[in-house]
């Protein structure tokens, strides 16, 4: 098969910190798959670089009495011990601050504004007069315009959770330097991502499919697009320009104007490619411009507005060689202990205290596979779930395999393997599941590559109770039984070793070693070891898991804090995601029909007009707060439109309608129906 050309790049880190354990998790994620692609043989680059640009740099930079390049210099001086630490194998790492990304920034802009994407607009900003300079929404403060809370930001208030304009703060000041700010007109650029041209090219672009044939998107990343491109929607035009003093990129023939560091961050993609290919000698632009090359980026999903419609966009209109990425893969959040992390409570995960604490990379970057799938959902971490999963399924499943027959080749038999032995049912069952190994490591499920790969150790494991190696070494005449069931053992654990390098590389390496048996890739699945190689005396590969000294240390205990209680009513739910809250859809409804329902005290029958062909039935145990079930003929309420239907004894409930109710009936009795305002139509979702 023709080998593939991939171009893969992480989200770029801001570089105003160390990295969190977020930035692993993406990085380890991104690095499995890559080292997947090279043991099938595939050419890739795997590029990363800081997001270096931007106020908040230049600001941190003045507090620290440095320039920003040495503020930069600093955090970038860092990130090796972390990469290296975890085994995560960047080929390039470089930085937005470079020649490289003002070229090709520049360049970008040009040809977008040649095709009539950009465009000037005057606006009304807050502007510091002893500072000098325009101020963004996080720099000003003021009273909260709807509760009066004072101390909120710019754009919105963290009491009453009202989303607002800078302009609309009572007593605005700004936070660098406590001065009233002053209103003053400046002109900004513009992308135009609402032209019908940008709109009609990013409903194409995210329904469609990479160089390998498959979705471009997952689909809860498609799901989101649509809802932004949908029949009627409207994209906003993206602000392009910041005002002097600013660090960052110049936008040509505009003084004292610099692009937005959103701008040119993901164009630091291309850039660190270009470092890197320019470092080799190998023409960057010829790899862009042929048609095999394939663009990879791994995101998180915060960030997924910027990857999956404004840097598509923009490289589409650029034109070639410029080409759009062929996927782009969200991720999750990390959770500890089903909280969000937090450094003030203890619950986030520092990796730089994980490395000094000895604690093996490895270990994190199973668990973290364990738990990953092709999905974008949030991966919990639980000591004792971390504490289980390594030392069972790591120490007592896969490392066990070489540690209970590796003694016996080395001692008995000089080293080597029975060859007729290769030919094993048992082994013939585990080379027969690299096909679907390799499956899901293409397709980014490493939780299910994790799950086949134990269950085949198991059996493995199996096989060794079965012959109980250790007894046969006490009898008479077990020799040859003996090389045998140890010599399948050993080829079991080069198998699952195969199938476990793209997670453990480290361990990988050492069993290439203590195997001599050459680099283990997905061709060499079906190349058995052979009696003419002599395995190397066996080492211990992996310790188990410290809970007291290492794990105990790493995430102390934190009690979660209690929810506020309301008055008169129940605690407040536990936290959810925004994904949580979308999987709910929410509809109005316009009642056609309501009546009680026979031989039921508590039901009442709503057929209920959505907006759909046929009508809805619904049932709600809400008939003692209408005594007349007509009077709600007619009206609009709120639907719970994607509930899976209910089977009931007086028939099927296709939803569930929308009430509150005090949790304490005796204070306040009764059910009250959601109303929306006028204006709502049968079938409009609720957002």
């Amino acid at each position: 098969m023709k080998k593939r050309n991939i171009f893969v790049t992480t989200a770029l880190p801001y570089a105003n910190g160390p990295f969190h354990i977020g930035h692993i998790t993406e990085y380890i994620l991104a690095d499995i798959w890559v080292r997947h692609q090279r043991m099938a043989g595939n050419n890739v680059n795997f590029v990363g670089a800081d997001d270096t640009h931007g106020a908040p740099m230049m600001i941190a930079a003045e507090k620290k009495g440095v320039t920003p390049q040495e503020f930069v210099a600093e955090i970038r001086a860092g990130r090796k011990q972390y990469l290296d630490g975890f085994h995560v194998k960047f080929d390039w790492w470089y930085t937005t601050d470079s020649k490289e990304n003002v070229e090709l920034s520049q360049d970008i802009y040009r040809k977008l504004k040649a095709a009539g994407l950009i465009y000037t607009q005057d606006i009304t900003q807050y502007y510091d007069t002893k500072k000098g300079m325009f101020l963004a929404d996080r720099y000003i403060k003021g009273k909260c315009p709807r509760c009066g809370a004072e101390d909120q930001y710019g754009d919105s208030c963290e009491v009453c959770g009202s989303v607002y304009r800078p302009t609309d703060l009572v007593n605005p000041y700004s936070v660098l330097t406590g001065t009233t700010p002053e209103l003053r007109h400046s002109t900004h650029y513009f992308f135009k991502l609402s032209d019908p041209k940008a709109i009609e090219f990013l409903r194409d672009w995210t329904t469609g499919n990479g160089a390998d044939g498959k979705p471009r998107l997952q689909p809860e990343v498609l799901a989101k697009d649509q809802e932004w491109l949908g029949a009627g929607a409207e994209l906003e035009d993206w602000d392009i320009s910041r005002d002097a003093p600013y660090f960052g990129i110049p936008i040509p023939d505009a003084p004292g104007k610099y692009f937005y560091v959103w701008l040119d961050a993901p164009v630091g993609y291309l850039a660190s490619l270009k470092s890197y290919f320019d470092h080799l000698g190998r023409d960057f632009w010829k790899f862009l411009d042929d048609p095999s090359t394939e663009q990879i980026h791994f995101i998180g999903k915060d960030i997924i507005y910027f990857h999956t419609l404004f840097w598509p966009a923009m490289l589409h209109f650029a034109g070639k060689p410029y080409r759009v990425p062929d996927h782009v893969y969200a991720h999750g959040f990390v959770t500890v202990g089903g909280q969000k992390m937090s450094k003030s409570r203890g619950t986030g995960i520092s990796p730089l205290k994980y490395l000094e604490l000895k604690m093996d990379p490895e270990w994190l970057r199973y668990y973290l596979a364990a738990k990953l799938s092709s999905r974008v959902e949030d991966i919990d971490f639980t000591k004792q779930d971390f504490f289980s999963r390594v030392n069972s399924d790591l120490i007592g499943k896969y490392v066990n395999i070489a540690s209970r027959s590796a003694g016996f080749i080395a001692k008995r038999f000089g080293g080597r393997v029975v060859d007729d032995a290769m030919n094993d049912p048992l082994l013939e069952k585990l080379r027969g599941a690299a096909p679907q190994v390799i499956g899901f490591y293409e397709d980014r499920d490493y939780a299910k590559a994790m799950r086949l790969v134990m269950e085949l150790a198991d059996e493995t494991n199996e096989y060794i109770d079965r012959e109980k190696p250790w007894e046969l070494a006490k009898q008479e005449g077990a020799g040859e039984q003996l090389h045998r069931v140890c010599s399948v053992s050993l080829e079991a654990f080069r198998i699952l070793t195969t199938y476990l390098k793209p997670v453990l590389p480290g361990i990988a390496s050492q069993v290439e070693e203590f195997l001599n048996c050459g680099e283990l890739t997905w061709d060499t699945v079906g190349t058995p070891l052979t009696s003419e190689h002599e395995i190397r005396p066996f080492k211990h590969l992996m310790q188990r898991v410290d809970m007291e000294k290492q794990l105990d240390q790493l995430v102390p205990d934190v009690k979660p804090e209690p929810k506020p209680v309301l008055p008169g009513n129940e605690a407040i739910a536990p936290e959810c995601t925004i994904d949580d809250f979308g999987k709910i859809d929410l509809r109005i409804a316009k009642v056609v029909d309501c009546e009680a329902v026979e031989g039921s005290r508590k039901l009442l029958k709503f057929t209920l007009d959505l907006g759909e062909e046929k009508t809805r039935t619904v049932f709600s145990g809400i008939k003692s707060s209408y005594a007349d079930p007509k009077s709600l003929v007619g009206k609009l309420i709120v639907l719970v439109a994607n509930l899976a239907p209910r089977k009931m004894r007086f028939g099927l409930s296709e939803g569930m309608v929308l009430s509150a109710a005090d949790a304490d009936q005796k204070k306040t009795p009764g059910f009250f129906l959601i109303e929306p305002f006028e204006g709502a139509k049968p079938g409009m979702r609720i957002h």
